[in-house]
């Protein structure tokens, strides 16, 4: 499969702050993609980037075990050839931000916990080409088992509603239903038990409808302007005009739903889509049907100084997706776990150029 056209060949001199990067950091997070490679490979995206390209870079990275930065960068520049990846239509790239919720949960209901987080009913069925009914949307991925054909699930309103009570899916119970909606949104959280525990709920899978965000309804109604729409401006809305949180959320017809997980190693995030835990401010979400995960992506975004104060110009590794994260140069940037990593990832917004580290075997002559 050629190489799409989305992308122009550059050399590392033509990355802004590349030589000031820490390398190292961005190849802790590629290494983890090299142990998963050989168990279960990567899709090849449609712009052409290969998995089996990867091989001789994930084999010497499981080689390496303690690389210096110097070492690291080297160990990228060796490998890889960068390439500039045009937004659609020319565009430039756009960076949005996602982290891992920590809130505090109940494992039973309680006076105070009452919004539940739920776990896939066994009627939620995976459809496709294969198996979907005439007339069905053919964006639904998922639909719901009947003693006919398959029908749309039940969408947000029916489900806290109370389509599916009395299922004992119920993983945990929680306090608020706008932090029980940005969970869905991150897919994954981190639940301060009230028992003791410190667990986690990681996504399953979910109802199938599209994904309307509540900064653009509240933004369509008149509610928050468009350019100050941020997780804490939503919050803060919400907590405003606390009888008026259904008729938004409702709106996003989406509903998640989680499975448990460990919480192995409290510096990563969850396991995500491309099956390796996310390494906070070096794991980037992208469009799965374009790129190929594991794909390292240097992103230059000069007006983003959220992360560290400085404008963000660093290496990112390819390793999770999302149904908001489309076209080739858009990514969503993981920020970590809990509420610091939340005032981030929630006011990122930002304009950015995207190189991807296209592996070296897929070129003939090329530059340094």
């Amino acid at each position: 499969m050629p190489l799409s056209p989305t992308f122009s060949q550059k050399s590392f001199r033509d990355l802004p702050g590349w030589a000031g990067d820490d390398h190292l950091a961005a190849f802790a997070a590629f290494r983890r993609s090299a142990f998963h490679a050989p168990i279960k490979p990567y899709r090849t995206g449609s712009l052409g980037v290969d998995f089996n390209a990867f091989a001789q870079a994930y084999a010497e990275a499981r080689a390496i075990s303690e690389p210096n930065r110097l070492e690291a960068r080297s160990f990228f520049e060796r490998h890889f050839v960068p390439m500039l990846v045009k937004g659609e239509g020319g565009s430039a790239g756009l960076v949005t931000g996602f982290y891992e919720p920590e809130v505090e949960a109940s494992p039973v209901r309680t006076e105070r916990f009452t919004v539940p987080l739920l776990s896939r009913p066994a009627d939620l069925i995976d459809i496709d080409d294969g198996n979907r009914p005439a007339g069905m949307d053919p964006y639904l991925a998922f639909a719901r088992r009947t003693n006919a054909a398959p029908v749309e699930y039940f969408d947000r309103g029916e489900i806290e509603r109370g389509a599916l009570a009395g299922r004992n899916l119920e993983i945990a119970w929680l306090a608020e239903k706008v932090d029980a909606f940005f969970i869905h949104v991150q897919g994954a959280a981190r639940l301060k038990m009230t028992d003791g525990r410190l667990a986690r709920v990681t996504y399953a899978a979910k109802s199938g409808q599209r994904f309307t965000g509540p900064g653009k309804t509240l933004s369509e109604l008149g509610e928050i302007p468009l350019e100050k729409v941020t997780m804490q401006s939503i919050r803060a809305w919400f907590k405003a005009h606390p009888d008026r949180v259904d008729e938004i959320l409702w709106q996003n017809r989406s509903y998640i739903f989680f499975r448990e997980a460990e919480v192995d190693d409290v510096r990563l995030g969850p396991i995500a889509a491309a099956k390796v835990p996310l390494t906070p401010g070096r794991s980037v979400a992208v469009d799965r049907l374009l790129h190929t995960f594991g794909t390292p992506f240097y992103i230059d975004a000069p007006t983003l100084t959220a992360f560290d104060g400085k404008p963000f110009r660093r290496l990112m590794i390819a390793q999770d997706t999302g149904s908001a994260i489309t076209g080739p140069a858009r990514g969503d940037l993981f920020a970590g776990s809990g509420d610091a990593a939340g005032e981030i990832a929630g006011v990122v917004r930002n304009a950015a150029d995207f190189y991807a580290l296209v592996p070296r075997g897929l070129f003939e002559g090329a530059r340094r």
